[in-house]
């Protein structure tokens, strides 16, 4: 039995394939997912699980050199990074939300949650721990 935070078989996985560049979407419920990313459901009802807490989750299994989140989240938060970015270890870069869903085809992951607030979606870029 694993020993880490990351329980959830499929995500460890797919963090653990991930190469130096690869992105890893983290989405709201209704982020569309285009074909190719590989998918993965964790969405159990509105809100459940929230983008923080697989956010947080993530964040102890995956080095991250960057990060990627919308323009218009950061608008939705007054210029600054949304609270649902506490514990990205780069500073997001924010671009508009349709360059942000086009980068996402090239996405080898994605996660839906259930979380239901807008434009709370984040691309995390694999780096590598050497």
């Amino acid at each position: 039995m694993k020993r880490t935070t990351l329980l959830h078989a499929e995500l460890s996985h797919a963090i653990a394939s991930l190469g130096h560049g690869d992105m890893l979407v983290i989405g709201d419920v209704g982020l569309p997912i285009p074909d190719g990313p590989r998918r993965i459901d964790l969405a159990l009802t509105p809100g459940i699980p929230a983008v923080v807490d697989v956010l947080r989750v993530v964040l102890a299994e995956m080095q991250v050199e960057h990060a990627f989140i919308a323009t218009e989240a950061v608008q939705r938060s007054a210029g600054a990074p949304p609270a649902w970015c506490v514990g990205l270890p780069v500073a997001p870069t924010p671009i508009a939300h349709e360059e942000f869903k086009r980068r996402t085809a090239n996405a080898r992951v994605m996660v839906r949650t259930g979380e239901c607030t807008p434009y709370a979606n984040v691309i995390l870029v694999a780096g590598v721990t050497f």
